[in-house]
């Protein structure tokens, strides 16, 4: 945060998105509500930065499920467009993530919905001299190893707590 929701309200500014979808990825929401300490979770200030940035609160639409990784990402946009009729959509993420969620598109779903990936613009990820920085070295090598994962079939299920 908050880059991804900042070009997705970039995006819609420009007009080639009429609507934001949101994800709620998987938290510590439950374990935290145990302890009396409300999380209002990644969702919650997403959709602040939309609304800040210029897309109307009516605009962004939080999903229902609970999403613990990628796969689970991609399973909940395609469902959620086949069930509206909806025939493409710009999914928003990481600059380092773009190369496996568009693998992982066409692995799970193909062409039909079709999905155009955007890496953020203001992220710091430096594709140029990512070996320089370790947040980006790290990036880099989860990356591969994740696609390295899809294309092997995703036999490395998500660790859920």
């Amino acid at each position: 945060m908050p880059w991804r929701a900042e070009e997705a309200a970039r995006i819609f500014r420009s007009g080639e998105a009429h609507e934001v979808w949101l994800t709620r990825p998987d938290s510590a929401a439950h374990a935290l509500d145990a302890m009396g300490i409300e999380y209002l979770g990644e969702d919650y200030y997403n959709r602040e930065v939309l609304v800040h940035d210029g897309v109307p609160e009516s605009d962004v639409r939080v999903l229902p499920g609970i999403v613990a990784d990628t796969e689970q990402e991609i399973q909940e946009i395609s469902s959620e467009m086949r069930h509206e009729g909806k025939k493409s959509v710009i999914i928003v993420t990481s600059p380092e993530h773009t190369r496996r969620v568009k693998t992982l598109w066409r692995k799970l779903v193909g062409d039909d919905p079709r999905a155009i990936v955007r890496g953020a613009r203001q992220d710091p990820f430096n594709a140029d001299h990512w070996w320089r920085d370790t947040r980006d070295m790290f990036a880099v090598v989860r990356e591969l190893l994740g696609l390295l994962n899809a294309r092997l079939g995703l036999p490395i299920r998500p660790g859920i707590g």
